[in-house]
């Protein structure tokens, strides 16, 4: 009989992927099986191996659930006695107002082996995220977490209102949207003051992070005309009026900013990280699938006679790559580059070069390929071999520059760029829905991959779709790509990096939320 495998119970966060613990990330690295709910963020799905199963049993209020609390309790059972390590994902975290607690028992019952990660509870997220301190010594040192939402099998509550209404400095209420009403109607039979101050956070920590603020005699009514829906918390104490002056996560510059991010995948981090720390909602579609080509027959080449480079230009961060990819694969490393010069087109171009242990020799003051064509002109490049890494099709500005000048130039492709397609038809939906407020595009292949994606014909469609979206381009030359498909740019930074355009995005926000 096969050994049983363990259930780790992982409490999620609130909503924010980078609220989850480090142990909790671990054990989604090594997960066979994820079994989430409906307020784990999916974003956290991204840590778990690819050859994982993955199990969807959420539970929304006011909708049929996937499954019962029995059934999922039986999901956990069996795979682990099918010898699986099985990560239970579950919102906030797993022993308050979790059913965590039920889930183990079950797990006790049938001899499974298990262990308990506990997560930032969406109680003090929602109050942190909100700019309310549940405790302060001003105000209160006591607070008190309730449930709004009881067993509905249950005949009688459990929960003492004549006490709580002022017996805690500060309430706050999970799952009480519904019951809003009757909450707040024994709270005030009770003795609480009709003037307390009441928050309702909504989606705590994500980017659809939205708050409203009233008393208790007023709440109701702020929230029926604000339209706030579950998931969300209520908290209740004369700490709300702290808002007022440290409400820090509402107010960042690209808040409620829903941003279309087109890189390709693997390189999208840094520009989501960089956007979100602002308050954006970023939305990844890759536009660009990079591929090896097919053939290195003319690197290979080239490879053989490296030492007679004079120069070797890197356009891009992918010609890096896939060179070095490339180099190793023969059994070469950059002991072998000793020999040509080493130029990038830009700054990014050349920090990742010097993780593969290349220092650059040039990089131009303006990235761009003619940026590094008028650099390399200056110095002189009559009768130089110039060898560039590159993909199979791409701008041809720099090697005619170099060849007019008299340079011998070699194009050696290393990659392909090609048209991502996994996430068409959900960018499009997105589109169409008015659910973008912005498209960022780093380079004139993601504009021209992500308007095949569009499958639009014509400009005037084109228009008409991205009607009120608003564009970043990273530099002139994407920025022209952009235009001559009849859109305009609206931010475009000075300095072609990422670090730049992000800034750039911001400074076009800032002091104007209306754009």
């Amino acid at each position: 009989m096969k050994k049983p495998g363990k259930v780790y119970l992982v409490g999620a966060g609130p909503g924010d992927p980078g609220l989850i613990t480090v142990r909790g990330k671990r054990l989604l690295e090594r997960a066979e099986v994820v079994v989430y709910d409906y307020l784990a963020n999916r974003k956290l799905l991204k840590h778990v191996p690819s050859t994982a199963e993955l199990i969807y049993v959420g539970k929304k209020g006011g909708v049929k659930h996937t499954y019962t609390q029995e059934e999922i309790n039986q999901i956990l059972v069996d795979q682990a006695q099918l010898g699986k390590m099985v990560v239970r994902l579950k919102g906030g975290d797993p022993f308050i107002f979790g059913r965590g607690g039920e889930e183990l028992e079950t797990l006790h019952t049938a001899k499974i082996d298990f262990e308990v990660v506990p997560g930032v509870t969406s109680a003090t997220a929602a109050a942190t995220y909100a700019g309310i301190p549940i405790t302060h010594r001003d105000y209160t040192a006591s607070v008190a977490f309730i449930t709004g939402h009881e067993d509905p099998a249950k005949k009688t509550s459990n929960i003492d209102w004549q006490k709580l209404a002022t017996g805690a400095g500060t309430l706050v209420v999970y799952m009480g949207i519904k019951n809003l009403p009757i909450i707040v109607d024994k709270l005030i039979r009770y003795g609480r003051d009709p003037k307390t101050p009441v928050a309702v956070v909504r989606w705590a920590s994500t980017p659809d992070q939205r708050s409203v603020v009233g008393t208790l005699d007023t709440i109701n009514d702020v929230v029926s005309e604000s339209g706030i829906k579950p998931p969300a918390l209520i908290i209740v104490g004369e700490v709300v009026k702290l808002r007022e002056t440290i409400d820090w996560y509402e107010k960042r510059p690209l808040f409620t900013k829903r941003i279309l991010v087109t890189r390709t995948r693997a390189q999208a981090s840094d520009l989501v990280a960089g956007l979100e720390e602002y308050g954006a909602n970023c939305l990844e579609y890759s536009t660009i699938n990079i591929k090896p080509v097919d053939s290195y027959e003319v690197l290979d080449e080239e490879l053989d006679r490296i030492h007679e480079y004079h120069w070797i230009l890197f356009t891009s961060l992918n010609g890096v790559k896939y060179f070095f990819e490339r180099l190793y694969a023969r059994g070469m490393d950059a002991r072998d580059l000793k020999g040509p010069s080493i130029a990038t087109v830009g700054k990014a171009t050349a920090d990742l070069l010097l993780q593969y242990g290349v220092h650059a020799d040039l990089i131009p003051s303006t990235f761009t390929g003619e940026g590094l064509a008028e650099s390399l002109l200056d110095q002189g490049v009559e009768g130089r071999n110039i060898l560039i890494p590159r993909a199979r099709e791409g701008r041809e500005i720099l090697p005619e520059n170099l060849r007019g000048a008299g340079a011998q130039v070699t194009v050696a492709p290393v990659y392909v760029n090609c048209p991502a397609e996994d996430d068409k038809e959900t960018m499009c939906s997105e589109l169409r829905a008015g659910n973008v407020d912005m498209i960022t595009f780093t380079s004139s292949s993601t504009v021209r991959n992500f308007l095949k994606m569009l499958g639009v014909k014509s400009k005037q469609e084109i228009r008409q779709l991205l009607a009120g979206v608003k564009i970043a381009a990273i530099g002139p030359i994407t920025a022209k790509t952009v235009t001559d498909s009849g859109l305009e740019v609206d931010v475009q930074p000075e300095r072609y990096t990422i670090p730049d355009m992000i800034a750039a995005v911001v400074d076009y926000y800032s002091g104007d939320p209306g754009k």
